[in-house]
């Protein structure tokens, strides 16, 4: 009896330090629709662009990773009143996610495609519960609990899908567009 509670002692206390582990290693990319901009994890790229919606003009700016403060900080100076800033990140995973800001810097809109799908509940924010009470509505309207899924509120609208390898989205506020843009330039 001994021996097993013995051995129970020194799984545990093998378990704790890796499950300590597990959860510092997650490096989740944090970016909420309605919020700040994404933390991009050490192992992503990012660029930014400034976009004149009347003009269609844009300009590029490339930044690493570890200057993304900056970057935020620059491009949301710069810009007028009807543009906007287009940052797009590349995780390590492969997956692209563009945020959309607003001149005060906050997300207006987001687009993601890649192997992997996002963590939508990151992304949505505090709009999350919102999209999941629309999908499980929508689920159940027409039966099933699988496929693609739309979301189009009045303050929310989502559209999400792909297949394993293959997953693109995007989620946009529509009273939070800047003047002279619509949902379809989130893209």
């Amino acid at each position: 009896m001994w021996s097993c509670i013995r051995r129970a002692g020194t799984v545990a206390a093998l378990a704790l330090p890796f499950s300590l582990w597990a959860l510092s290693a997650a490096q989740p990319a944090h970016a909420a629709l309605g919020g700040t901009p994404m933390t991009p994890p050490s192992d992503a790229s990012v660029s930014s662009r400034l976009v004149q919606p009347a003009s269609g003009a844009s300009q590029s700016v490339m930044r690493s990773a570890s200057s993304a403060a900056s970057l935020s900080a620059a491009t949301s100076s710069s810009s007028s009143s009807s543009s906007y800033t287009v940052r797009e990140t590349t995780l390590g995973n492969g997956t692209v996610v563009r945020e959309y800001l607003d001149t005060s810097g906050a997300v207006f809109g987001i687009a993601w495609r890649g192997p992997q799908m996002p963590d939508l509940s990151e992304l949505l924010g505090s709009y999350f519960p919102q999209y999941v009470a629309s999908v499980k509505a929508v689920r159940a309207a027409r039966g099933n609990t699988r496929g693609p899924v739309s979301v189009n509120d009045s303050a929310l609208v989502v559209h999400s899908g792909g297949h394993m390898g293959a997953f693109s989205g995007v989620a946009w506020l529509p009273a939070a567009l800047p003047s002279g843009v619509s949902g379809s330039d989130i893209q």
